[in-house]
């Protein structure tokens, strides 16, 4: 089969391609990037007038919650989540129940996200057993069938030695190891941003040290051992200058933020919200800021969403009860459009290469550009479309979005993988009907 979307202003940061031209798909893969391809009967044509194309882009943080945790997220309602917000790639934690720390559950993620067909999912496996901390697991195992990178997620490896041995090991590989950055002494029993609003609403607070103390333990651990640390979901003003400075002075390091820490802040929970209850906490309007600017200079590689699905009942509890997360799948690219993009806080080159090439390249996976003979997993813009966020309507199972009501502006309207119409699902059926017309 051949496609032809013509018309768009197309990005591929990693062929620093930005401009109009007509992008021609045979197959899986992309064929040719003109200013014009003259289409033959056999060519099935997008209209993409007035639209961006971009490489599909690549969630490198999220929990799908299969197994063990079906009536949270299932494999399947993950990847239709993913494809509705663009994302045809994504990294799965691996806080399942059991945890994803040997094979035989690595196995089970991959078969099972085959059979959905949707998204490219590339496991993440345990640094320790049971993600308890105590001893590594299987990390050679885990390797051999296929994990992208090791982390035990939610549950900091506080034991220093343990996290040495794991970056040596795992260097045998060429895996990075992904750092959730909390130091559980002083952050434990906490809820939100340790400051005004903690003690406004009586919630126990978290400090930001509880993040950039473990955030240096990290950075020199990584120059000790040479081992590549990608710090998760960086929340704080005083992470973001240690990563900087860390990164100035050659350490392997890489981080990531979230779009609720970069357009959110400590005063959304004065409304006792449960869908503001993130790990780390919304911080301040400082902190906001200090976020933005390290994406704006480098210091933050990639935007990623920690899509954490919960069930109504679960976040419907008093906040002390309810469990830290949000979704973010398919806000994640509307999200940072409305509040980096419309707001000239981030250019679009930048905006979608820490979207897509940015975190492929941490990954080492197969993803992130649009480069003549790639996979041909594409996403598709229309960065003026409005809409209003209802939690009911997403595709995944959770609705536990701290954006619920609110404005966006700029969406997905196409997802392809591999040269398949993923997204919208009608389209995914196989229906090609109207295709010229569809984008308008």
């Amino acid at each position: 089969m051949k496609i032809i979307i013509q018309g768009a202003r197309v990005i591929d940061p990693a062929n620093k391609v930005d401009g109009r031209f007509d992008l021609l798909i045979e197959g899986t893969k992309i064929k040719a990037m003109e200013k014009d391809i003259s289409p033959t009967k056999d060519t099935h044509l997008i209209n993409a007038q007035g639209k961006l194309v971009v490489p599909g882009l690549v969630d490198m943080h999220v929990h799908l919650r299969e197994p063990g945790r079906e009536d949270k997220e299932t494999i399947a309602t993950g990847c239709r989540a993913a494809v509705a917000g663009g994302v045809t790639s994504l990294a799965c934690m691996p806080n399942t129940t059991p945890v994803n720390d040997n094979k035989s559950i690595t196995n089970f993620i991959k078969r099972r996200a085959q059979e959905v067909n949707l998204a490219n999912v590339y496991p993440i496996g345990a640094i320790s057993r049971g993600s308890m901390g105590e001893e590594l697991s299987e990390m050679a195992e885990l390797h051999e069938e296929g994990v992208v990178a090791y982390s035990d997620d939610g549950k900091p490896v506080m034991n220093p030695l343990l996290m040495r041995r794991a970056l040596e090991y795992a260097q045998l590989f060429h895996l990075p190891m992904i750092s959730h950055c909390e130091d559980i002494h002083l952050s434990a029993d906490g809820l939100v941003n340790e400051g005004l609003i903690s003690t406004l609403t009586g919630l126990k607070g978290i400090p930001r040290e509880a993040e950039e103390i473990m955030v240096s333990r990290d950075i020199i651990l990584a120059k000790m051992t040479g081992g590549p640390i990608h710090i998760a979901h960086v929340s704080s003003a005083g992470s973001v200058s240690l990563i900087r400075q860390a990164k100035k002075e050659g350490a392997p390091i890489t981080a990531e933020v979230t779009p609720h820490h970069f357009s959110l802040t400590e005063e959304m929970v004065l409304r006792f919200d449960t869908n503001t209850k993130v790990n780390p906490p919304l911080r301040t309007k400082r902190d906001v800021e200090a976020l933005i600017e390290g994406l704006r200079d480098g210091t933050i590689d990639a935007i990623a969403s920690d899509h954490a699905p919960h069930t109504l009942a679960e976040k419907e509890q008093e906040y002390n009860l309810a469990p830290f997360g949000i979704v973010g799948l398919e806000t994640l690219l509307a999200v940072s459009l409305t509040n980096l993009y419309h707001t000239k806080k981030l250019d679009l080159d930048t905006l979608i290469a820490k979207l897509s090439y940015n975190p492929a390249q941490i990954l080492k996976i197969p993803a992130g550009t649009l480069s003549i003979g790639a996979k041909a997993d594409i996403c598709i813009i229309d960065p003026e479309k409005k809409f209003v966020v209802i939690g009911s309507q997403f595709y995944s199972k959770g609705e536990n979005t701290p954006f619920q009501g609110q404005e966006l502006i700029g969406a997905p309207i196409m997802t392809l993988r591999a040269g398949k119409i993923v997204y919208p699902l009608d389209e995914a059926a196989g229906s090609f009907n109207n295709l010229s017309n569809s984008l308008r």
